[in-house]
């Protein structure tokens, strides 16, 4: 049998069994056992397996065409027209390899840093990685409101199980923003049955609606997804969640969950209903930048390390949205492509840097158990392999040319230039902004003299943390110099889903 037939559900099936089967080993006798090492080694054997046969949905990829691939479709509920129906396009499929890719870096950052739980722990991560896949591949609504509320039970167990001291109230907080938000999604998916018969994308993409209709859908799922990016205002879960919430999963939720609210808008927003989508355009527009200018300078104000990096994940995230709703005050259709291409862009990489920068937050937390800026200075003197890897990311997150944190903002940038001056004026504020916060953080915290006993008795890096740095180095560089075998796996479904957005469903009424 052709793998590539069922790939999906290997790639959402094998990570989920894989834990299951880790949480049946267990940590034995404690987490020096031999059962627990064996466990370990299972997790991060399931997990480089999952990015094996990822690699082999991206070599089998067709980059010429805007239709699903790898298509899978059966009857799950046959009484509601509910189908288990699976499929990838240029959107989807990047997403998916960034899930696979930053998963495996996970385990091996955890491997003798739990002490608690540790099956438990690695367990979370493996079903979370099966259930991100499933969102991101998934066509029928029930199944994608299933998989994406799923995906908070690993979450809130990671967060509240091995985060901070204020990890309950972080835990409560996330679940409720997020829950509550997608309660209406779910609201607004029920409406369109009742409209189309069954749960089918396609078929909500095809059905003639009001203005006013599309106008409550896009709100209803605006509250879903705009918790997930997150927008402005419905932010303020995020710094409570990163700075409580283990290393793993600090990076898990930038680098892969806050990208489901982006993906939600060009999955479902921007095509099923694009009327109510061009009326909120301005609004969504705004709300962008004031994420892009306004959270930068909260971050400028952070005193804790992780808080400042999840500020500085909601301002690059409005990037992504800015260059979502530019198309309708942009003439050209070279300039839309541009813009929501570029937020693509910046998804993959705001991935790979702010993944990079909570690993780099860790490695210090592992040694001296604090966060905060002031309680470090002169790391690079005893750790100068480590600064080496945090100055880089640093300018990844500044949006420096030659690394991957530069090829979104600027595509972004150049569309906003194309719709208003002003736009972009004040998009490219976060240059300033950007290299201010990161630069201010970098220098505090890995120049001057050693600041105290416990940064003079630092150990640079180990084995382990080398090699997950180094990758993510690499990925960081190879996406900001050679980015076009990325765009060119979104390109043509950017270019289609542009022109399905372009029509009117008013029209067919």
């Amino acid at each position: 049998m052709d793998l590539t037939e069922n790939i999906l559900s290997l790639l959402i099936w094998l990570p989920i069994a894989g834990g299951a089967a880790v949480l049946f080993i267990g940590d034995g006798d404690g987490v020096e056992s031999r059962r627990a090492g064996q466990m370990r080694w299972l997790a991060l054997g399931i997990s480089l397996l999952t990015l094996i046969v990822s690699v082999r949905l991206y070599t089998n990829f067709d980059t010429t065409t805007a239709a699903m691939q790898f298509v899978e479709r059966t009857w799950w509920i046959g009484a509601l027209n509910v189908e288990y129906y699976l499929g990838v396009d240029g959107i989807s499929a990047p997403l998916i390899l960034l899930t696979t890719f930053i998963t495996p870096l996970v385990v091996i950052t955890g491997w003798d840093t739990i002490k608690s739980r540790p099956s438990q722990y690695f367990a979370a991560f493996l079903v979370l990685e099966g259930l991100m896949v499933g969102v991101f591949s998934a066509l029928d609504a029930v199944l994608f409101y299933v998989l994406w509320e799923a995906m908070l039970v690993p979450m809130f167990l990671i967060i509240g199980v091995w985060g901070g001291e204020r990890r309950i109230y972080a835990t409560l907080k996330f679940f409720l923003y997020t829950f509550l938000g997608s309660v209406l999604m779910l609201v607004a998916f029920i409406y369109l049955y009742n409209k189309t018969g069954n749960f089918n994308f396609f078929s909500f993409m095809d059905v003639g609606l009001t203005l006013v209709e599309q106008q409550l859908i896009f709100i209803a799922f605006l509250l879903a997804f705009a918790v997930k990016v997150p927008m402005w205002p419905v932010h303020t879960w995020l710094p409570d969640a990163h700075v409580e919430a283990p290393t793993g999963g600090s990076v898990i939720l930038a680098a892969i969950m806050l990208k489901m609210g982006g993906y939600g808008f060009v999955r479902l927003s921007l095509p099923m209903v694009p009327d109510g989508s061009a009326y909120f355009a301005d609004m969504m527009i705004g709300l962008s930048l004031v994420a892009v200018v306004y959270i930068g300078f909260v971050a400028l104000m952070q005193k804790d390390m992780k808080k400042l990096i999840a500020y500085s994940s909601i301002a690059h995230m409005g990037f992504v949205t800015l260059g979502f709703f530019l198309m309708w005050s942009i003439t050209s259709s070279s300039g839309a492509e541009l813009g929501m291409t570029g937020g693509m862009v910046q998804m993959i990489s705001h991935g790979l840097v702010s993944g990079a920068m909570f690993l780099c937050v860790g490695v210090l937390y592992d040694r001296v158990h604090s966060r905060q800026i002031a309680d470090y200075g002169g790391v690079a003197n005893t750790m100068p392999k480590f600064a080496g890897f945090m100055v880089l990311f640093a300018m990844a997150n500044a949006g420096l040319p030659g690394t991957s944190g530069f090829v979104g903002e600027f595509m972004v940038i150049i569309a906003s230039f194309n719709a208003n001056f002003w736009y972009a004026f004040l998009a490219a504020s976060t240059l300033i902004l950007g290299a201010a916060y990161t630069l201010w953080m970098v220098k505090r915290v890995m120049y001057g003299e050693v600041a105290n006993q416990n940064v003079a008795e630092l150990t640079d890096l180990n084995g382990r943390e080398f090699i997950v740095l180094g990758i993510l180095a690499i990925a960081v560089l190879l996406v900001g110099i050679w980015p076009a075998p990325l765009v060119d796996m979104m390109s043509v479904t950017v270019r289609e889903l542009l022109i399905q957005v372009g029509q009117s469903k008013l029209a067919g009424l």
